[in-house]
């Protein structure tokens, strides 16, 4: 009798167990390659080049670079955003001032924040931006413009913000109103609440945090 094609159970068990390792992995490795792509044309789209600042305004520069990520930008004096970056309206540097930016599902990095030179900007909304980190918020808190403009500021389901993040933004001064949402890096909420009390104690604080 030829033993050569019998296989036994354990055999073809640890068959398929490789077979399940190496689809796995090569899974694994697609969705990284795929993740590294993204990385890379996000910072791109983040890039800042300071001649075209120059050029065109830091409220030009700052709509381009928002738009190329996926946000939306609403200027003073108009209810309309404007979220198409070839229907960007065109005219003196000084007549369109952006008022409120919306980053909603958009890639925006702390490269990029080089662009927010801006005087008049007064809300800003982070929602499911997955590259908001703590040095963003802590960076956009030490802009001296924005901590004579901002009023209000919403951050929702940005996974990668903590405690420090949120914290860093009572140097906001003026800042009305501020919306905290699903944001599983935020630990210790009370901490939180306290600071804001004693730092800014006329905002308004809104949280919906587990």
């Amino acid at each position: 009798m030829d033993f050569t094609n019998i296989v036994s159970p354990s055999s073809s068990c640890e068959v398929k167990s490789g077979c399940y390792s190496v689809f796995t992995l090569v899974n694994t490795v697609k969705k990284l390659v795929t993740i590294v792509k993204a990385t890379c044309l996000c910072s791109l789209a983040n890039r800042v080049d300071h001649e075209r600042i120059r050029d065109v305004g830091p409220d030009r520069a700052a709509s381009e670079w928002l738009l190329r990520c996926g946000a939306v930008v609403r200027y003073h004096g108009q209810e309309r955003w404007q979220k198409d970056y070839n229907h960007l309206p065109t005219g003196p540097l000084d007549k369109y001032k952006i008022q409120a930016i919306d980053a909603t599902d958009s890639c925006i990095m702390s490269i990029g924040f080089d662009h927010m030179g801006l005087q008049h900007v007064e809300k800003i909304r982070l929602c499911k931006c997955h590259y908001i980190e703590d040095d963003c918020l802590e960076r956009l808190s030490q802009l001296g413009n924005l901590q004579k403009s901002m009023l209000e500021m919403e951050i929702i389901s940005c996974g990668n913000v903590t405690d420090k993040g949120i914290i860093a933004l009572h140097h906001l001064r003026n800042l009305k109103y501020l919306f905290l949402s699903d944001l599983p890096g935020i630990k210790e909420k009370e901490k939180i609440v306290q600071a804001f009390k004693t730092s800014l104690p006329s905002l308004e604080l809104k949280l919906d945090l587990k």
